[in-house]
Formats: structure tokens, sequence, C-alpha cells
């Protein structure tokens, strides 16, 4: 039986799942989860809300007029560039949507006009608004094609109709992109961020740095992923993908030292600043590549105890996983707002000396089809290694789920000659170190199979410098003291 409760919901394609009332929505999520993950361990109950509305603290609204010339703003209908008004939302904070609604009636009084993709002309493209549930703080980003509007009487006249507003920008996007954002940015009013606080730690919030959309359950999903780590205050920790710092900082309260790892230059900005503002000294970022940073650490037999990772929906690269695997942490704790992508990794880490010990789903998103999935992997013994080749193919689902249990199966554990015991042996008898790239190049040149080696060297991003002849040859020597060849 349909609910209705959102008139809009079949037009705008944010909440698929609005023909259920919440209990069959947390349903349908428990037996997704357990189709694409119920063959690696036990799913446990989903965690819903108790509160499904309201929740996400981040808005964003497109600007754009009808055809009877009236200023409206909300979401793209679904496969297009439409505007869908929407006056209210029931997942959307509400301060959010009055906020865009005093937008719209002082672009009207300003005679200022949305920005019109076809004639390329007009001012107010988007309008973005974040909200601290804890601390109250709002920011309001103005995205426009262009910087000609009276700024100062503009922000004034918002912060007469909203006082609790704390902060404004000016986004200038002149291109043509499916991005919100560009990359000029101008404060108007207020220090340029918002601060929030979660799990204890305060939290700095710029326009473009990602921070979790549902405040109350990410404290649910945060404990269960200390929960999973099991930190006894002595651990050497990575928190893959950081964003702003939040798992890492609150795994900071507990382990001996974390190090977290974010290519977004403004998330790792704020993350430093998080960091100081809570007075924690063990933990530092790097903004880098977290693919490239963890294959330069196995390159220099790092050693870590626990990684917390938490990629895109597209999941983890496959050079990522296989470095990840040859740093061999004790415990990985995977999280993903992609069941599908997640199902593909942990087949390729099950294959590489890892067993999923606990599978948690987290309602993150009510009344979408997406869910939360927080995973625990703990390290086998190196003889209990299985043989799996994993398709990587760009996008989403290239890996047909329903397989990967039968396809496991198909092998039966057996001992390995791993790429660690390569570059051991090596390090012992030549006196130097060769990456996991070089030896998989070799075997590739010598016409091995190469299920064991799926990180191809011409595929890297950043092409390496190929393996000297005297690197070669001791990768030769090895393989033949190995009986690989």
């Amino acid at each position: 039986m349909e609910t209705n409760q959102c008139p809009l919901y079949r037009k705008c394609g944010g909440c698929q799942l609005q023909n259920m009332d919440y209990d069959r929505q947390l349903e349908w999520k428990q037996r997704r989860v357990q189709k694409l993950l119920g063959h690696f361990g036990k799913v446990e109950t989903i965690i819903g809300m108790q509160n499904p509305y309201h929740y996400r603290n981040k808005v964003q609204a497109a600007f754009a007029t009808d055809r009877h010339g009236n200023i409206i703003s909300g979401v793209y209908q679904s496969s297009t560039h439409r505007v869908v008004p929407v006056e209210s939302c029931m997942t959307e904070d509400q301060t959010a949507d009055k906020i865009m609604a005093a937008v719209r009636k002082l672009l009207k009084s300003f005679k200022l006009k949305p920005y019109d993709e076809r004639t390329e002309r007009g001012f107010l493209r988007h309008v973005l608004v974040k909200r601290g549930f804890q601390s109250g703080q709002v920011m309001v980003v103005l995205v426009a094609a262009n910087a000609i509007f009276p700024a100062k009487k503009f922000t004034a006249a918002l912060l007469r109709a909203h006082p609790e507003i704390t902060t404004v920008l000016l986004n200038i996007n002149q291109h043509h992109t499916s991005m919100v954002l560009g990359q000029r940015e101008r404060v108007l009013y207020g220090p340029g961020y918002i601060e929030d606080t979660l799990c204890g730690c305060r939290f700095r919030i710029s326009a473009k740095s990602f921070y979790q959309i549902n405040p109350v359950q990410c404290e649910v999903l945060y404990r269960t992923a200390m929960e999973y780590a099991q930190l006894s205050g002595k651990e050497s920790v990575i928190d893959a993908y950081c964003g702003i710092g939040t798992i890492g900082m609150v795994a900071a309260k507990r382990a001996g030292s974390v190090l977290g790892i974010e290519n977004n230059r403004d998330a790792v900005h704020d993350a430093v600043a998080n960091a100081k503002q809570n007075k924690l000294r063990n933990i530092r970022f790097l903004c880098a590549d977290a693919t490239e940073c963890l294959t330069q650490m196995t390159e220099e037999d790092d050693h870590v105890d626990v990684v917390f990772m938490d990629p895109p929906r597209a999941g983890s690269t496959e050079r990522f996983l296989l470095s990840l695997s040859e740093l061999a942490p004790r415990r990985v704790v995977y999280i993903s707002c992609n069941p599908e992508t997640q199902a593909r990794d942990l087949a390729y880490f099950c294959a590489r000396g890892y067993a999923v010990k606990k599978i948690q789903p987290v309602d993150m998103f009510p009344h979408t089809n997406h869910v939360e999935t927080v995973v625990l992997l703990s390290h086998k013994k190196a003889d209990s290694y299985i043989n799996v080749n994993v398709d990587f193919g760009e996008g989403e689902g290239k890996i047909p789920m329903d397989k990967i249990a039968e396809r496991a199966d198909k092998f039966k554990p057996k001992d390995k000659v791993t790429y660690k015991m390569i570059k051991e042996y090596i390090l012992d008898k030549y006196g130097f170190k060769v990456h996991t790239a070089y030896i998989a190049e070799v075997k590739r040149s010598l016409g091995l199979p190469m299920y064991d080696a799926p990180n191809a060297v011409e595929e890297l991003k950043q092409p390496r410098k190929h393996p000297t002849e005297v690197q070669v040859n001791a990768i030769k020597e090895a393989l033949k003291y190995f009986e690989v060849i």
C-alpha cells in the first residue's frame, strides 16, 4: 500500500521507497544486504532511525524560472535538468527549506534572475545550506555564474530574514558541468565555515568538504566501527578516504597513532584544524591519493594494525586493495554506502588472506534505496589464502554478485608463494627492496598466470619506472627459488 506522504516523490526521484512505510523500507534494505553480502557471513539486523524525517544536514537546491516567469528552486527531475519545485521536503532540514524560500523572494526583490543553461544568462545557479545539528550553526553558499550582484546588500537582507545564519559564501561556477560547486570562492559573512559535534569531537566543516548528512545515524555508524576496530590505545591506524577526519579523530582517542589520507585539499585543511581544536596530538593527515599512499607504504614495509576505509560509491581501486592486503593489517573496518561494490571488494580481500567477521547495515538515508554497511575483516594465516579472479570494471555492478560465493567455492585453500615472500627473499639476499608492481611486470614478461598479480603496471594512473636489470634478475632468481619458474 502506498503512503504518498510526499506529493513530489514520483517526479523528484530522491526518495525511491516512499511507496513503503518505514518498517517495510528496513525489511527491503535488510534483504538487499543479505542478498549481496550474506554469503560472506551473518548479516546483523539493520539499525533504523527512531524519527526518520528531516535528517539531512546538507541541502542543495537548483534555481530556475518556470514557464510563467516565477522563480523556483528544487531538485532536477530524474535524468533531466528540469527543476522540480520543492517548497518543503520530508528528509531535508526544515531551516534549510525556509532559507531557500527566503532566497527566492530576495532574488525577485533585487531583480536578479536564476541562471539559464540554454541562454547562458542569469545569476544564481544553486544554493547550498549546511547546518550543524548540535551547534545550530548555519552556512549558506550562493553558487553563481558570475559575481555581478550587490553582495553586501543581498547578504544583509538574507541575515535580517534568517539571523541564525552564521556564515555566507559566494561560489563561482562558470562551467557546463553537473558539479554544483566551482573552484572560486569568497566569504561574504562570517568565518567561511561552520562547526558541529560528533561522537564527542568538534569538527570544522567547509563548503567543499565531506561530512555525513545524517548526524544521528552517523553516531551509530561510528560507534559500530569503533567497536569492530577493538582499539586498546596502542594500535597504529590508517583512516583512508578520511574527509575532514571524523572517523580518524574518533579513533585517535582510542589508538596509539592515526594517519588520515584524503585527496581533497579543503577537507585536509579542515581536518588539520579539527585535530588542533580537539587537542589530538597522535593524528596526522596527508593530502594524497589513498591508493598512491598505500602503495608507497607497501614499498617501505610500514606496519599498520587497523585500517578504516570509507571509499566513494564506486568502491576502492584494485591497486588500493592490493597494497592494503600487502600491508596486512590485523583488522580492516570497511564502511560503504554501496553494498554492490563492497561485495566485489570483500571478495578480493577474502582471496588475499582476510575473513569477514561481522556485517552491520545502518539506515543512513531513510526513504531512499541507499544503505550503509560496516564490515569487519580480520587477517587469516597465509596458508588459507584463496585465489579468486575478481573483475574490476568501471562503474557499479560489473561483477555478478550472485556468482561470488559460487566462484570462491571452486577454489580450495592451497600453499601460495606470496608477493611478500618474494620481496623478503630479495631483501635478505640482495639487500634492496622491490615493489609488487615490478614482480607483476616480470611475471607477465615470463608468461606466468596473472590472477595473483592483478595490478597491471601499464594501467597505473601515474606509471612507475620499470624495474632495472638488477631488479629483474633478482625477481627471476626469487621465482626460481620458490619453484614458480
